[in-house]
């Protein structure tokens, strides 16, 4: 007998994530990435490199992004975020780089605006993934020729 045992909600929170990955994402995620509160990821596969796109719950903390995990830590774009230092956040018709993710666990959920922590609390959302904005880079300016 293996050390470690399964919770039955996690595997019908893997499931109804394979599901929304498949199905759902495809019909609600244009219409659903413009609305207040909510973006898409853009993120890489690890080993494909193929960008994929992802609906998220998004919030700010400060200057940074903050995105709940309701499937945790281990869904395929967080693991992509981790491994490629970012991603791209699209939100309300806007493109955001993010870098530097950290994961973490926050069950009093003091980062989810207090409206929306009832909701959270039911699926059992307390891990969060949280990004800063990266800056754009200045265009270099290019000495005048005469």
């Amino acid at each position: 007998m293996s050390g470690t045992t399964k919770t039955p909600g996690a595997s019908v929170q893997r499931r109804l994530a394979r599901f929304n990955r498949r199905f759902a994402n495809r019909f609600v995620g244009p219409v659903l990435t413009r609305m207040p509160g909510f973006g898409a990821v853009v993120h890489r596969g690890r080993k494909s490199n193929r960008a994929y796109r992802t609906p998220v719950k998004v919030f700010r903390s400060g200057p940074h992004y903050v995105m709940s995990l309701p499937y945790g830590p281990q869904s395929d774009w967080v693991r992509n975020t981790l491994a490629h230092n970012g991603c791209e956040l699209h939100t309300r018709g806007r493109r955001i780089q993010l870098a530097d993710p950290r994961v973490f666990v926050d069950e009093q959920q003091a980062v989810v605006p207090a409206p929306l922590r009832p909701l959270l609390r039911r699926f059992k959302a307390f891990d969060f993934i949280e990004l800063r904005p990266v800056e754009p880079r200045p265009l270099r300016e290019v000495p005048e020729r005469t």
